[in-house]
This record gives structure tokens, sequence and C-alpha cells, in this order.
């Protein structure tokens, strides 16, 4: 999904990093700076860490700049205000396929809980609700008009061969990249309800209305919900029983970076925004709020819609800039309401929504230290109406919008927890960057292709699972090799 300092307030001026202990609580350590690394890394979410630990495990010198006073970038825990409950504010679940993520899960002892999938789930389309069966991906049943079969069959079509990773090589790229989600929908899918499901199928992953995005950019993204032996599918991408939103983590996926950062200790430096990364040199000088770091090999492990925070000198090619330009991140927040026991479940629902509901348009159960949970995102528009309006109005509009989806004992929560990703300086928005049409055909080549010492890391750089943590690991990992191979 998601997609603000949480975990403590501003450390020591220039030249003065932070280091966190298993629990994030900040601690000081010596300063770095007065070295020249192999490798510097720009960002401290799953891919910078990833990419981090894998140059640790090969025996070079790295250093990591985070600007935030955490780890985990768009993987964050937040706490209720009154109960102190912990809550993922952004990314969270993880299903089949995604390995990494798992193998990093199970080397930093986080297990995963099922994703409460029993009952009912809803389609809730312009006030009218449709039940159906849990154990059914929503957008692809056959009993809403022709949504199912006509996205089924169109994403079959043009899923076959696909260059995952790579859609600007696809036999049809120029015409996909030439018109946005919604007209591709559009000549598949005829009536409202179908229109709904459909667009619905894009806004659930991307937070972005389907006439902000590429359909080459989305096809793309399903294709990539697989892994090297399993082809991507739409039925994977979406559902919640063998598909992305299969478990969640015990105790938050945070635990996840916040345990990774303890191993790599005072080889992170936090409140350490970069500015300026001059390779005029022939290396990297990167110069930062907390000093400057010079490093023969600099990994950018940052979302390529705010990359332009930075000041490259040279500048980089017109390619990598016009494509960073051409991403935008969508719009998100999450919120989370704990209640006392799960009444949904007692009316036979799986806590699941889907649909055109505002201003929460999907639901998921979740559950955080024996309390049960009902978790919603606010996304695109309604997102952006909410952006600044008081965190109490926003609480009553999504309150509101859980009565009229599960009844009136949805009314009175014990706590809640929200987090607007929008405002967040260093994300400006969530759960992942989108690229609008005619992007990917002209300037894809420059998404991963190194600039000098500079390489690109970060989950929109991945092949296999874009915008997931699972796709966020794998870039670093695939950035540490190329660094770990030029040195």
């Amino acid at each position: 999904m998601s997609r603000r300092g949480f975990l403590g307030g501003t450390l020591a001026a220039a030249g003065v990093a932070a280091g966190l202990n298993t629990s994030g609580t900040p601690r000081a350590i010596a300063s770095p700076t007065a070295r020249t690394y192999d490798a510097i890394v720009v960002g401290g979410g799953l891919s910078g860490l990833a990419a981090a630990a894998s140059l640790r495990a090969a025996g070079a010198s790295v250093v990591v700049l985070e600007a935030r006073s955490r780890p985990g970038g768009r993987v964050h825990n937040i706490t209720s205000p009154k109960l102190g409950a912990t809550l993922d504010a952004g990314a969270e679940f993880i299903g089949p396929t995604q390995n990494h993520i798992a193998a990093l899960a199970r080397a930093h002892d986080v297990r995963t809980i099922a994703t409460y999938n029993k009952g009912d789930s809803v389609f809730w389309h312009s006030g009218t609700a449709h039940r159906l069966s849990a154990d059914l991906p929503l957008p692809l049943h056959p009993a809403l008009a022709e949504a199912g079969p006509a996205l089924a069959r169109a994403t079959a079509d043009s899923l076959a061969g696909f260059p995952v990773g790579e859609p600007w090589k696809h036999p049809n790229a120029r015409y996909l990249d030439s018109i946005t989600w919604a007209q591709y929908v559009n000549q598949i899918s005829h009536s409202d309800v179908a229109r709904n499901m459909t667009a619905v199928a894009m806004s659930a992953a991307l937070s972005v209305r389907p006439d902000e995005v590429s359909a080459l950019y989305y096809l793309n993204y399903i294709a990539a919900s697989g892994d090297e032996k399993n082809p991507g599918t739409l039925v994977r991408l979406l559902s919640t029983d063998g598909g992305a939103q299969e478990r969640l983590f015990a105790g938050g996926a945070a635990l996840i970076p916040i345990r990774m950062a303890a191993e790599l200790g005072d080889r992170i430096v936090y409140n350490a925004a970069v500015r300026t990364i001059d390779t005029t040199s022939g290396h990297a000088v990167v110069h930062s709020a907390a000093g400057t770091f010079t490093g023969h090999k600099v990994i950018v492990a940052m979302s390529p819609a705010i990359c332009g925070q930075i000041d490259f000198r040279p500048a980089l090619p017109a390619a990598r800039r016009a494509l960073q330009r051409g991403y935008r991140m969508g719009s998100i927040a999450k919120f989370a309401a704990l209640y006392k026991r799960p009444f949904w479940r007692e009316q036979g629902m799986s806590g699941q929504v889907y649909g055109n509901g505002r201003p929460i348009d999907v639901t998921f159960e979740s559950h955080t230290e024996g309390r049960h949970i009902l978790m919603g995102f606010i996304s695109a528009d309604a997102m952006r109406r909410l952006d600044h309006a008081p965190v109490s109005q926003l609480a009553r509009e999504c309150v509101a919008n859980f009565v009229d989806y599960f009844g009136p004992q949805a009314r009175d929560p014990l706590d809640y927890g929200v987090f607007k990703w929008d405002l967040e300086p260093w994300s400006r928005g969530g759960p992942v960057a989108v690229s609008s049409p005619r992007t990917l055909t002209r300037y894809g080549h420059a998404l991963r292709a190194g600039v000098g010492p500079i390489h690109w890391a970060g989950t929109e750089t991945s092949d296999y699972w874009t915008g997931y943590m699972d796709g966020a690991v794998r870039s670093g990992k695939r950035a540490a090799g190329e660094v770990i191979a030029a040195l």
C-alpha cells in the first residue's frame, strides 16, 4: 500500500551520526566522515539497507546516509496515541514468490501471521455493497458484469511473454505507453460497475487515478508480481490467500529494517539529508546535512520521483532527468482503528473492502499485540483533499466509512492511528512512484543505467515485485552487485 520523526528528536549537527538499537531507539556514535569508502549508499530504506548489507558481506567499506532519524523509508511502524499499540504505517504484507524479503524476515527473527480471509469480502459501488466470497479475488469475479472476464482476458493477452522490468521492449510498448490505464480499461469494460472494478484493480495497488498512469506501467506492475520461475499474474497481485496480501509481520514490518540497521551499526548516519553528489573527479563526493563523505561509488537508493531533490554535478544525462520528471508518487495515507473484538467476523465478513467508497477505498483486517484492527487506505483525490485536514476530521470520515462498510459497531474504536505519506518530506507520497504516458518508452532505459560512479536502487528499479518490499530488497542487492563487480 505506503504508503514525521516518530522515533526520536533531532540529533547533533554536522559530523555527528546515530545508530539504532533493536528497539529502534537512536544512540550517538562517532563520526565516520574522515575516510574514503568503497561505496556510499544514499537512503536507508530497505533497498539501501540491503545494498549496504551485501557490500559489507563482500568486504567492501560502506556508509549509509539517511535523511530521517530512523531506518526503513516507506516501511515504518507508529504507535496509537491512547493504547500505544504498534501499527504498520507503510508497507505491511508479504506473499508467495516474495522470497527476498521472506529470507530477511527469517534472518532477523521476524515472524509472519496469516491475513484474515474467511467469510465474505465487499465490493463497494456507489453506495451499494456487493458481498462476495473472500476466497475469490474481487476484480476477477464473473458475477459483476463483464469486468472480471474482460480484465482477465485483456491482461493475459498483454502479459504473454512480457519483458518484465523492461516494458519498453514489449512489442506493443509504444501504443500501451501512449494511453492511460483509464483508456485501456474503457476499451474492455463498458458498464459503470465494470469500470469501477477495473479501476480499483489498479488504484488499490498504486494509489493514483486510472488517468494518471501509463497502461504500460501497470501491465509491467502486474507482470512483475512473480519471480524468475513464476510469471506475474493479476490474481497473485490482488489476492489475499496465494497473493501479495497473504501474510503480515508480527510486530510490524519495520522490525526488519530496524534489525538490519542495528547490524550495520555505525555504518549508518541519520539526519543526513543529501544535498549534492559531485562526481567531477571520477569518484563521489557527497555533501549532506551530516557532513561530506567521499566514496569510489555511490548507490542512490531512492524513488526516481524524488531524486530531483539532489543536485548532481555534473548534471545527470538528459534521459535520466526526463525519466525522473516522468515519475510521480502516489497519494496515500493509512488509517487504522482498533476494536475490542472483531465484530465483523461475527457478521461473516473478512474485513476486506474494495471499491469507490470515500475517503477509504480499500480495507483489510490486521492484528497487533492481541488487538483487532480495521485498516484502510486513503488514496489519490481523496488523499489530496485531506492532506492538510486536521487528523480529527480525517478520523471522523474514516470511521464513518467503516460504519458504512461494517455497521454501527464500527462507530466507537478504542483508538486509532494515521500516517499521511504525502506530507512525509523524504517520501512525498507512496506506496510507489508511477510513470506518466510516454515516459517508459522514451526514457525507461535510464531507469537502472549507471552514470559514472552512480548506481541506482529503490523498489521502482526492481524487475520483479516493483513497488513492494521484495522489490526494494532485490534492487539493493542488484546495485550492490554492480558496485562489487566494478571495484
